[in-house]
């Protein structure tokens, strides 16, 4: 994406849903659970079966993500961060180009709706789950 569309694509409004709303379609494999937090933060906790794809490799370089997004096969991608920021700005990147996306809010929201944390020092899985 040229930078002049990543700069409108991260102000333009995001599709916001309820983690209560997406445990389900998470568990089902019917979406995927993305922590754009840095890695930094992710000592702090991880969702349960969240991948950790920071928001500034989606707009860098994307080593990361590159192969994520050639792996998602139409999935819903759910976003968070620490607050719904940063997850707000990587879903209208991701709207824009065309992934079934939605801002998720922070971590702590999913705590709230009893989703459980992941041990952090686990690997990061290199391929997604079939569906």
């Amino acid at each position: 994406m040229n930078p002049l569309k990543m700069m409108k694509a991260m102000f333009a409004s995001a599709p916001r849903l309820n983690p209560s709303e997406c445990a389900a379609r998470v568990r089902s494999g019917k979406a995927l659970l993305i922590d754009v937090r840095e890695p930094g933060e992710w000592a702090a906790g991880v969702a349960q079966s969240a991948q950790l794809l920071p928001l500034s490799d989606l707009t860098g370089s994307r080593a990361e993500w590159k192969q994520f997004l050639a792996q998602v096969e139409g999935r819903e991608v759910l976003l968070y961060c620490a607050s719904g920021g940063r997850s707000g700005m990587a879903t209208s990147i991701l709207v824009a180009e065309g992934v079934q996306a939605a801002n998720t809010g922070g971590l702590s929201d999913w705590l709230d709706a009893g989703w459980p944390l992941a041990n952090t020092t686990a690997p990061r899985p290199k391929k997604l789950p079939r569906k």
